[in-house]
Parts: structure tokens; sequence; C-alpha cells
């Protein structure tokens, strides 16, 4: 028998947001990380749009919005001279905003809510090596106090960043290549004048083409910003390589730190106002990769966050992309954990993200060649994709095709929030994302008169007996109908949002996965297509079958 269900390697957001997923869903997870405590520093800080509805999902979007500020745009600057301003607006059905949140923050928020879900991070303990055979992994740890431990798991997840232990004892191939650029990052105060919460971007040009630039982020504070800049020659050195060859990352602890004096000189040649930096609270260099795995894993071992895709910073999408890999694996293994994984369920995480990963990576490295102007969509397109608000998986293993549905989102889609949802119990309504929030398969089924209503008592009740724990059914009526059946949840659609929204038609099944995804829409809720979609998620026969 195992020691523990899952061994996670990384307590970085990747990792924690798969730990945390775990323990709420009562999983034994051991989390590992190399460091003796969290890194001071506002590494990745922008949190997309969709970070913070996974983060209302998880149950931590409160605190991650009392904690982060808002990201409203950015404001470019060439050669001295303002361009265009870039605000970054959404459609206002759309919940959350750009934010920047410094990753520390991010990191802390995310261990507190592991730990309220009885799980804490084994710091100081590093992963050595592993194998796996058909059964469980075998791992060999470097714990605190020195020596050796041997550890069994029934799976490993690799969140151990650029230069993963667990992709390399995988065998993964890492294709890419560094970006010649080298630059430094410094977290201070300014006293400009410019417009609180827009990014600026200044640069200085040499026919036509960037030759200096200058970007500033900002964070949560009085005119604090993370900047970064090219790196002077006195400072370069290879950051962030080790063994293996990837040059990634901040640099290490060993050679020279760049100082608010060298920050000060490139604020002095770009800084759109004159100003004086202060307050360094730390600053380093870093190199930029742009690498991505053959595969997202292999047999019980599994790679997630950098320890699979490494690419420019541009956009803010890789913290973010990493937490989606985690929230997509994490449900899935727990259904693995539990017995109760369909034989291509583990297999749908590299169907499924894999190919997000390698449109990131190629995406970015696009952008900071030729900037996001040079995206060919429309604007509101491209912002929605920048959010993460397009990421889907149609054609997905465990996604039933489109089949003839007219309007809303497709299997495979993020399911979208809406409002006007009413219990009969409360004078206010609700949003969906609350209906939704820490639930597992959530079955909504949709009626704009009665004579479908009168089925969803059964339907509902053969598929919570499909997958014991793991799918929550509710009915979502017009307003006027009954309740169908006595312990089936009811809100009435009192403003027609969830109709509009999602075109539902009369007695139409809706089934939301827990990563917020459409896994499956039918109609009739009471026809075949449910139980057959049931049986290959969690392997069980279909009534009848």
């Amino acid at each position: 028998m195992a020691d523990v269900d899952v061994l996670i390697a990384g307590a970085g957001p990747v990792g924690l947001t798969a730990a945390s997923e775990l323990c709420r869903r009562g999983v034994s997870c051991r989390v590992v990380d190399r460091l003796p405590e969290r890194l001071p520093y506002a590494r990745a800080v922008g949190v997309q749009p969709r970070t913070l509805e996974i983060w209302d999902r998880m149950g931590m979007v409160r605190e991650a919005l009392e904690a982060a500020v808002p990201l409203k745009g950015q404001i470019l600057y060439v050669d001295g001279e303002e361009g265009p301003r870039i605000d970054l607006e959404l459609p206002p059905e759309v919940p959350y905003g750009f934010a920047a949140l410094p990753q520390y923050e991010t990191e802390r928020l995310l261990e507190d809510l592991l730990r309220s879900r009885g799980g804490h991070v084994g710091r100081g303990t590093e992963l050595l090596s592993f194998e796996q055979d058909s059964h469980e992994v075998r791992a060999l740890l470097s714990p605190p106090a020195g020596g050796a431990e041997e550890l069994t798991a029934r799976y490993l997840l690799g969140c151990d960043g650029a230069h993963s232990v667990v992709r390399k004892g995988l065998g993964l191939s890492f294709e890419g290549a560094a970006l010649p650029q080298e630059y430094m990052l410094g977290d201070v105060e300014v006293d400009w004048d410019l417009p609180a919460g827009y990014g600026i971007r200044a640069s200085r040009s040499v026919d036509g083409h960037p030759d200096d630039i200058l970007v500033c982020i900002p964070l949560p504070g009085d005119r604090r910003y993370r900047m970064s800049m090219a790196t002077p020659p006195e400072l370069s050195r290879t950051a962030g390589q080790d063994g293996d060859g990837i040059a990634h990352g901040l640099s290490g602890e060993h050679g020279p730190v760049p100082g608010i004096e060298h920050i000060q000189e490139v604020l002095d040649r770009l800084s759109p106002r004159p100003t004086t930096a202060s307050s360094l609270r730390w600053s380093s260099v870093f190199r930029i990769s742009h690498r991505i795995v053959d595969r997202y894993g292999r047999g019980r071992v599994f790679v997630a966050g950098d320890a699979a895709h490494i690419h420019p910073p541009t956009g803010a999408q890789g913290m973010n992309t990493g937490v989606q890999d985690a929230f997509n694996l994490a449900w899935k293994l727990a259904a693995a954990v539990r017995g109760r994984a369909g034989t291509r369920l583990l297999e749908s995480y590299d169907a499924e993200r894999r190919p997000v990963g390698e449109e990131v990576v190629a995406r970015t490295l696009r952008h900071v060649r030729s900037g996001i102007r040079a995206d060919p969509d429309d604007p509101t397109t491209t912002m929605l994709r920048e959010a993460q608000l397009l990421v889907g998986y149609r054609g997905s293993p465990i996604v039933e095709p489109d089949g003839s549905a007219p309007d809303g989102p497709a299997p495979g889609d993020r399911a979208p929030d809406c409002g006007g949802l009413a219990y009969a119990l409360a004078s206010f309504p609700v949003r969906l994302f609350t209906l939704l929030r820490e639930r597992e398969h959530t079955l909504l089924l949709y009626a704009g008169h009665g004579d479908p209503v009168r089925a969803f008592g059964a339907v509902a009740a053969s598929a919570e007996r499909a997958a014991p724990g793991l799918l929550n059914a509710c009915a979502v009526l017009a307003p006027g109908l009954e309740a169908p059946a006595p312990g089936l949840p009811v809100v009435h659609d009192t403003r027609d949002e969830f109709r509009r929204t999602y075109g539902a038609r009369d007695g139409e099944a809706f089934l939301v996965r827990p990563d917020g995804h459409l896994g499956l829409r039918t109609v009739p809720a009471d026809g075949p297509a449910l139980p057959a979609h049931l049986a290959r998620l969690f392997g069980v026969r279909p009534a009848g079958g």
C-alpha cells in the first residue's frame, strides 16, 4: 500500500493549486519543495480573469480580490512620445478583470487555503529521483535533516519548474531555445504622476526597431512597480541555468545583483516623467527561453506549469497557464484515486492541456518579436484570449461532440457566468458561479415550460447514482415553474440570463466539469447521451448497457 495518494514536487502556485484541490476531495497528498521558505520575489505578477474564476471555484477569490490591485491597461511611450493606450476592457458579462498580485502573495493565499484543508508544505525537502511501475511510484527524497527518505505514492506530479527533476526523470523532450536578451528586474517605488493601475512600456528605437526598453507593472502599494529592463554589461551573466543547459528564470545566488542605481540609470533614459526610484525590495537578472515537452505525463507521473512549458512573460500567461494545468489535472487524479476514472480520463490531461501550452508558447514568442498589436484577430478576441477566457477542449476524448446545439457554448468551452438565478428561500438572486463553487460535476437541467420538468427528478437521480460523490444536479427553471421532484435543488432564471447565455432549449441537460468547462449538452435530458458520457468518464456501465 502506498504511503500517500499523490506526491507533488514543487510548492509554487501550480503545486499548491493541485494540492489544495486534491485535499478538498479527500485525497492524501504530500507536497515537497527544496526551498526552505517562500521566495520574497514579485516574479509572476499578472493574474488573468480566468485564474480569478478558478480561484472563485476553489473558494479563495475574496482573499485574492482584497490582496490584488486592478490592472487597467498599458500606456506606451516611444522615444519619449506617448503612443496608443491599451485599455484592458472585457465584455460586461465577464465577472472578473485583470489583476496584479506578487507571486509570493499568490503562494501565501494558496498555502493558507491548503492548510485550511489539512495539507501543508514540506519545505527544505528535495525530490532526488523516482521510478514507477503499473501500481505505484517510488520516490527518493532528501529531507531537511539530511540523509534520504524513501516514499511510495500512487501518483507523482512534477510542478518543480524549468529545471524539473520529474521531467528529466520521465525522459521527456523539452524542445525550444533561449532568447538572446538578458533582463534585470527590480521591485521599486517611484514618485511620478502617471495614472495608477496602468502598466508603462517605454522604448527607444533605432532605425525603427526597439533598442532600449522599460516595462513597469503596478503592484499593491503607493506607486510601486515591478520593473524590467535590459541588463547592463557589468551585470550580464547566464542566469537561471543549471546542468541541463536551460537558461530560464531568475539568476542564482552568485554574481552581481542590480542596485537602485542601475534601475535609476534606465529611468533617467526612458521614464516618460522625471522620477526617482526608491525602496528597492529585491532585484535580479533573468533569462527567457521557450520550450515545451513532447507529452505532459507518462504512466503515473505528470508534469505541469514550468516543468511542462516555458516561454516569454509577455501577457502574463505562464503562471496562469500552469494554474489551469493543475486545476485540470486535480479532479481527474482524484477520480483515479477513488477508482472512478474511465480509461481515457487521465489520458485527457495531455490531450487537453498540451495544445494549450503549445499555443501559449507560440503566441508569447510571436508577441515578444512583433508586439501584441501584430495579432491578426480583432481587439475583443485578442483581449479575451489574453484573459485566457477562450481556452477550450473541443475534440477532447472526454468531451462530447457539439451535436446540434444552435447557440451558446459548445462542449469543451468554458462555461460562462450569468446572473439572476433565484432560490425560493432567498430574497436576492445569485450568480451561476456561486452555484458551481467548490463542487464536482454539476448537472444543470433547463426547462422553459412545464412538460420536460417531469423527467428531471429521474434524470438527476440516475446521474448521481452513476457518479456518487462526483456530481451534483440542479434544475434551472423559467419563472413560475414548480420544482420537478423532492430533493432536487431548483433555481429560477428570473432575468432569462441563463437561457440567453447558454442558448438553452427546453429539456436540455448541461454537464459542467469541475474545472468550469462544459463536458456535455444534450436534449432531451433523459436521452441516452448523458448516461453514456458518465460511463466513459467514470468507468461505469450505463443503465441497460
